[in-house]
């Protein structure tokens, strides 16, 4: 138990009216009873030190891999780094490398597909061969971390351009992590560092850019099961790209980029012969310059869309795409697909949180109001509590497309609430004679996600049968959020259960909740 969950744990038990005298009745207790044995000591510093290790040693992996990822394109080609690899500790490294990237591509199977490794791969890759070795694994691991960092030499320039490039993708993030469930700041910043480095390190050429997303046909199915809907672009243009439609059966390389899964390079649109120019208006003298499609990946490395850049509005007839540019360019659809995945794990789940105060309202009569709140990062590395989704005494229901963020220092009677998010623990209180139950919802890390603030009015508690609908609303709602983070997070295919579960849509995402329901029942059957 850190403190804020030992006082909490304490709070929930003595409740809010103990007289003082009971109080401390109570402390005294606990601490002439609380006793350690020299055995608990011993492996309660263990588990301290091992935890210190490893968080110690993720840091260094992250510090590695950054360096290697000169370039900031996000991930690793497997073949470089297994080349390296092939001369740690001679012929017994070679063994531990074939066998290690055996496991990998078990465990990775897109790793096989595309051979990339990222971060959270390549972390797995060094710890996979130190297995293989005899003696200690640590050990051997940080071998290989010492290998890997003398084996990558970068110049003062080459360090300087890394490190502004890093700067603006981690931008792109952080937006991500403050902008509620709106896209549209995470598309001014991808915007925004394009044109830094363009101009950093770009010769300042004009470039025009744009997103486009992959959705079902299903208005011309005859022209391709998926078309591209641009969604995103720069500023000048809006008018002839926003909101348009590319069909695969359309000019353009746009679908070749999505179906190889890689940039493809057009240095002379002009030269080229199947490339859509949405500015009708532009001659066709002037349709000169380059054009570079990315395709946008997932953590497993399925395409959902692409990233367009053009230089057609630079007058200079040389202004090309160079290697250092294009790869960079892999960074920031990489840097894109963690905001907009991110932005879609919290849409998923309030979906889930919708769905399951659906199931639980016509069920307890005795709760008021539901308030759903998520955490979000706020300044100083201080957090806010992001209103969601309000519930008002009849079940009715408003989400927040443009959520109210709360702070600690201006809501002094929603304490309650941060107490709550800091200690992951179940909160009782009364405000002005109302009773509040706050619940968390925890990520893959036990850290707190979101709450669930649940006003009984009145009542100090609710009905027996009440209070075991709500704890099991509760519970199935934890598994589904934990479902939807692991297969973001982890980079794993989901596991399907229910047939309406393939349709990969943020309406369907409650049915996740009833699937854990309706796994629950089985069991008790």
């Amino acid at each position: 138990l850190t403190l804020p969950h030992f006082v909490q744990l304490m709070d929930n038990f003595v409740g809010e009216d103990i007289p003082l005298p009971a109080l401390k009745r109570l402390t005294s207790f606990i601490k002439e009873e609380y006793k350690q044995t020299e055995e608990e000591k011993m492996k309660q510093l263990e588990k301290i030190h091992r935890r210190s290790h490893m968080a110690q040693r993720k840091q260094l992996l992250e510090a590695l891999f950054e360096k290697w990822d000169s370039n900031t394109c996000g991930s690793l080609d497997l073949e470089e780094v297994a080349v390296v690899l092939s001369t740690f500790q001679g012929d017994m490294g070679k063994v531990a490398l074939m066998k290690a990237k055996e496991y990998l591509h078990s465990r990775y199977p897109q790793v096989r597909r595309v051979g990339k490794l990222s971060p959270k791969a390549f972390q797995t890759f060094l710890e996979l061969i130190g297995s293989e070795f005899t003696g200690s694994e640590d050990e051997t691991i940080d071998s290989l971390m010492r290998f890997l960092t003398t084996a990558v030499e970068q110049s003062g320039t080459e360090s300087l351009q890394s490190s502004a490039r890093r700067k603006w993708l981690q931008d792109i993030q952080q937006v991500a992590e403050t902008s509620g469930m709106s896209m549209e700041p995470i598309y001014k910043a991808v915007f925004k560092a394009l044109s830094q480095d363009v101009e950093a390190h770009g010769d300042n050429k004009r470039i025009s850019a744009y997103i486009a997303l992959l959705e079902k046909n299903q208005l011309s199915p005859k022209q391709g099961q998926a078309l591209l809907r641009y969604v995103a672009c720069t500023t000048d243009d809006a008018p002839y790209v926003l909101n348009k439609v590319l069909h695969r059966d359309m000019k353009g390389v746009s679908f070749a980029a999505i179906d190889q899964g890689k940039p493809i390079h057009v240095p002379r649109v002009e030269l080229h012969g199947n490339i859509h120019f949405w500015n009708s208006d532009r001659p066709v003298e002037e349709r000169k310059g380059s054009l570079l499609v990315l395709p946008l990946h997932d953590a497993c490395w399925r395409v959902f869309g692409i990233l367009g850049l053009d230089t057609l509005r630079d007058q200079c007839e040389k202004s090309i795409f160079l290697t250092h540019e294009i790869t960079f360019y892999e960074g920031v659809c990489n840097a894109f697909s963690k905001a907009y995945h991110h932005i879609y794990t919290r849409e998923n789940i309030v979906q889930v949180a919708v769905t399951a105060l659906d199931w639980l309202y016509p069920r307890t009569p005795s709760i008021h109001t539901v308030t759903v709140y998520l955490v979000t990062p706020g300044k100083d590395k201080n957090y806010a509590l992001c209103k969601m989704i309000t519930t008002d005494n009849t079940g009715q229901k408003e989400v927040h497309s443009s959520p109210v963020a709360l702070l600690r220092e201006d809501n002094i009677l929603r304490d309650y609430l941060f107490k709550c998010t800091d200690s992951s623990e179940v909160t009782l209180t009364s405000v002005y004679g109302e009773h509040h139950i706050a619940v968390p919802l925890h990520d893959l890390s036990r850290q707190t996600l979101g709450i669930f603030d649940i006003s009984i009015g009145q009542h100090k508690k609710l009905p027996p049968q009440e209070q075991r609908d709500l704890q099991k609303m509760l519970k199935m709602t934890q598994a589904a959020c934990s479902e939807i983070l692991q297969r973001f997070l982890e980079e794993t295919e989901p596991t399907h259960v229910l047939e309406a579960e393939h349709m990969a849509d943020v309406r369907h995402a409650g049915i996740l909740f009833h699937r854990f329901m309706l796994q629950e029942l089985r069991q008790c059957i």
